[in-house]
């Protein structure tokens, strides 16, 4: 059985040029920037792209419009809880009015009484 062969500083040398040139070859490998199926994925990604934008601006004006209504039916509420305590009070106003009215009236019917 042998045993491990220590590689030489020329080997490892020739192993580093070695592979700094695989990393050349792929990179020239590599389609340019002109290139039609380059220049079709990147079509395809802009594409995609202004579809995102679109789905968001779409998603943005629903909310906007959700936001809207919400916002209107609150207006609504509000303005309906006003109306119904301006009621309340002026059905208030008129209780009291018969009440004082009750009360003045027991009250000039016990002065005749009296006299």
């Amino acid at each position: 059985m042998s045993g491990f062969k220590e590689p030489s500083f020329a080997d490892r040398q020739k192993a580093a040029q070695q592979a700094r040139q695989n990393i050349l070859t792929k990179f020239r490998s590599q389609p340019g920037a002109d290139d039609p199926a380059v220049m079709q994925r990147r079509a395809e990604r802009e594409a995609k792209a202004v579809e995102k934008a679109q789905a968001k601006l779409a998603r943005e004006a629903a909310e906007a419009e959700r936001r809207r209504l919400e916002a209107e039916a609150a207006e609504q509420a509000a303005a309906e809880l006003a109306r119904q305590k301006e009621e309340a009070a002026t059905r208030e106003a008129a209780l009291e009015a018969d009440r004082k009215a009750a009360r003045d009236a027991r009250y000039a019917a016990r002065k005749g009484r009296k006299k």
